[in-house]
């Protein structure tokens, strides 16, 4: 399995996925077609299917050109979510193939919208674990809670994706990773793991590389919003619960203006 950077937008990052052996390509929240097109076409692959996180115009807002552009293509998208251009809609725990080697499964993470879909994508045998968190779960941060709670962010973080592998790679929908570890500094000022993760990401962005992917193990060393349920991240914001800190620590984050 071989995951491409699409950098699109601003700062998005569209994903496209590829088998291999076959040659079949998957492409996450295509918010660019022409550009996602051209990728597919210098890596001499077939665009299969769209996986769409969740219906914001930069994630879904290029289905319908894709659509166009690529007849017969399928789009999916979450249930519960209106996803523009959706073709086949997953729920929680649908899978979808591509190729003969890789396996796609859906995964519900709400909170920055009530649908969002992760896709947690494995190779043969299990290997080579990879996941396309959209924007519930960002390198060191998370989505705003749009249109959920707390309790739903804390279920999509901490149980849902915390309970993948640990070396499954994480790719998120934007390049917020900078900014974000210098707010998990003002929440864990010792926290020698995000400071190190800082300077890294510093290095990266300067000579214009994307920080993206990292891993779950990385996130539960320096996301805040992963380290709610231990009572040292608790006691730092006055907390006496995970799903408390976790809602403290989104209010911080939305009033910071680092």
């Amino acid at each position: 399995m071989k995951v491409l950077h699409i950098p699109c937008l601003d700062d998005n990052y569209s994903y496209m996925i590829i088998d291999e052996t076959t040659k079949e390509a998957a492409v996450v929240d295509p918010v660019e077609p022409h550009k996602v097109l051209r990728v597919a076409q210098e890596n001499e692959v077939d665009l299969k299917f769209v996986l769409t996180t969740h219906h914001h115009w930069d994630h879904a807002g290029g289905n319908d050109k894709i659509k166009q552009l690529v007849p017969g293509i399928k789009v999916y998208g979450g249930s519960v979510d209106n996803v523009r251009g959706c073709t086949d809609k997953v729920e929680n725990g649908d899978r979808v193939s591509l190729g003969v080697d890789i396996s796609i499964l859906s995964l519900h993470t709400p909170a920055h919208t009530k649908g969002h879909i992760s896709y947690y994508v494995t190779d043969k045998e299990g290997e080579d674990p990879a996941v396309f968190t959209g924007d519930t779960l960002f390198i060191a941060g998370c989505g705003k809670f749009f249109e959920g709670t707390a309790e739903q962010m804390y279920r999509s973080l901490c149980v849902t994706l915390g309970s993948l592998p640990k070396p499954t790679r994480v790719y998120c929908g934007h390049e917020y990773t900078v900014k974000n570890l210098q707010f998990a500094l003002t929440v864990e000022p010792d926290n020698a793991k995000i400071a190190q993760k800082l300077a890294w990401a510093e290095r990266q962005r300067r000579v214009g590389l994307p920080t993206i992917p990292s891993t779950i193990q990385e996130e539960f060393e320096s996301n805040p919003f992963m380290r709610v349920d231990l009572p040292e991240v608790q006691d730092k914001v006055g907390c006496k619960s995970p799903v408390e800190a976790m809602r403290e620590i989104r209010q911080r984050k939305d009033n910071w203006k680092g």
